[in-house]
């Protein structure tokens, strides 16, 4: 099953525009994510889709593996798409620009997943770590049934606990954005019309289960968080610092 990792790279995010270009100990942020994916074992290559000429040039000084995508896309998705149209691949991994710290063997795992089942995409889970992490709208919840495949994403906490106040969060699971998709199905998907579930959580994956696909879930103990804010930035930078990374 040959496997292309691809990494879509928007320049002008809402909430940090051009975080993707941005310093993160002396290369910009989709530079260390790249390097992170080079980590994994499984995969036979890894491509960014830039949305700009701009995000072209910069990875160009890092990789030859960059192809300048339409800027029109609405999601990520779309994106990774557009490009499994030029690369030959079986499965693609589609990780975001914006996830430096993350394991490279969550690839080698979601790559195993997709192989060892029948599933048309494969994501992550982590177990919540406290009350806030449980009831913020922002962080994305899931629930698997006993074989490991989702059944609903939420922003609410799902199970809702109708008799007693939640107790141990930790048996509540969260989303990381990073999935696996065999390519015949994503070429599929995307021609699928936006659903009822996905428009109302604004979650694109419940497109998917609303079709009635499968995603295969793996568990991970913890996930790294992504770079969304100037603060998320800042703690990027600390974190490098105090790893000896720079």
């Amino acid at each position: 099953m040959k496997t292309a990792i691809v990494i879509p790279a928007r320049l002008n995010s809402t909430r940090l525009p051009r975080k993707v270009l941005l310093d993160l100990g002396g290369k910009p942020v989709i530079q260390r994510v790249y390097e992170a994916c080079a980590k994994a074992k499984l995969h036979h290559g890894i491509w960014i889709a830039a949305d700009s000429q701009e995000v072209m040039d910069a990875c160009k000084k890092f990789t030859d593996h960059v192809l300048m995508t339409s800027p029109e896309h609405p999601s990520g998705t779309d994106r990774i798409a557009e490009v499994i149209k030029t690369i030959e691949c079986d499965l693609v991994i589609n990780v975001q620009g914006d996830e430096p710290f993350f394991y490279p063997g969550i690839v080698d795992r979601l790559i195993t997943a997709m192989r060892q089942s029948d599933a048309a995409m494969a994501s992550v889970c982590a177990p919540v770590e406290n009350l806030d992490e449980l009831n913020n709208p922002n962080l994305v919840k899931v629930i698997t049934d006993v074989n490991g495949y989702a059944i609903y994403f939420s922003r609410f906490a799902i199970p809702f606990s109708r008799d007693k106040e939640v107790a141990d969060v930790s048996v509540y699971r969260k989303h990381m954005g990073i999935y696996a998709y065999r390519t015949n199905f994503l070429k599929e998907f995307i021609t699928m019309p936006v659903s009822f579930l996905e428009q109302t959580e604004k979650l694109e994956q419940l497109r998917a289960i609303e079709n009635g696909y499968k995603i295969k879930m793996i568990e991970v103990k913890s996930i790294e968080k992504g770079i969304d804010t100037p603060e998320d930035l800042e703690l990027a930078r600390k974190k490098l610092k105090q790893n000896g990374t720079i």
